[in-house]
């Protein structure tokens, strides 16, 4: 049988299903599985999120050192810390943009989301072929604050075609200038949850990583994604989705997380050139 991710996800043990882009960063695909597959988007959501706030900003219509003041009603559970802090907060753009990615705060994305707006985010998914992502609404609204789709059960949703080609346009310059690119690698290299992209990266004797990571993760129950750019010797865009996860643990050692790491590494340093003596 013909080795693929899924029949090695399945020898370890897993049972949910995946989707997976490999590229390097000229866009030449090195490994792709059921790409066009629709996932639930989780926190990888963030990733458009950002790259068109950028734009509002590189088009002046977003200041990033203005400040918005955090109310209360505004705080929403699940990751991040606004929620933990007291309203009246000031924070500026930048900060927000910061606080939506490096710990996926979702108080953070709703404000970012309130401010571009659902159906003008969706309308710009649309008019750059982004067509398997699409935001429903804001994140861990309580039951009478949802909107219609959401009350019918919808999710926000994405592809890993979909989440590949926004990150390679974002570290091909393609999105974005020169100054707002930067910002936006910077930030990505700066997310504190490498469940899956980072997990079994080679690193120095301090525990620093090897070949610098710009990711973003997501999760939900039973899903696990982890999209990013990977600056290895080969350096790559790598995308995996996946759902149907059997471990609902939110634990550094979620039994789905550590198989999905185990399993995609040796595809990624094969891809990626790295040796085997590091």
């Amino acid at each position: 049988m013909n080795w693929t991710i899924e029949t090695e996800l399945r020898s370890r043990g897993f049972t949910g299903s995946v989707g997976l882009v490999v590229t390097d960063l000229n866009g030449a695909p090195l490994y792709t599985w059921h790409e066009s597959r629709v996932f639930p988007a989780a926190s990888t959501i963030k990733v458009p999120l950002l790259i068109a706030a950028l734009q509002e900003a590189q088009a002046g219509r977003l200041r990033l050192e203005e400040h918005v003041t955090l109310q209360a009603g505004e705080r929403v559970p699940g990751a991040g810390v606004l929620h933990e802090l007291s309203p009246g907060l000031s924070l500026s753009w930048r900060d927000v943009l910061t606080l939506m990615i490096i710990v996926s705060d979702n108080t953070a994305t709703n404000l970012v989301i309130e401010r571009l707006g659902v159906e003008q985010v969706n309308a710009w998914l649309m008019a750059h072929e982004l067509h398997d992502t699409r935001l429903v609404g804001k994140l861990q609204l309580p039951p009478e604050l949802r909107n219609e789709a959401q009350r019918r059960g919808e999710r926000n949703s994405t592809s890993a075609r979909d989440q590949a080609a926004l990150l390679l346009g974002l570290v091909r310059g393609e999105w974005l200038d020169e100054t707002h690119t930067r910002l936006a690698l910077d930030i990505l290299h700066r997310q504190q949850l490498r469940d899956v992209l980072g997990r079994r990266a080679p690193r120095d004797e301090t525990g620093e990583l090897l070949f610098p990571v710009a990711s973003k993760s997501g999760e939900l129950h039973g899903v696990h994604h982890d999209v990013g750019v990977l600056y290895t010797p080969r350096p790559l865009v790598v995308a995996l989705l996946s759902e149907g996860g059997n471990d609902p643990r939110e634990h550094p050692e979620n039994r789905d997380v550590t198989l999905l790491a185990d399993a995609v590494w040796p595809l990624l340093a094969q891809a990626g050139r790295v040796s085997g003596d590091i």
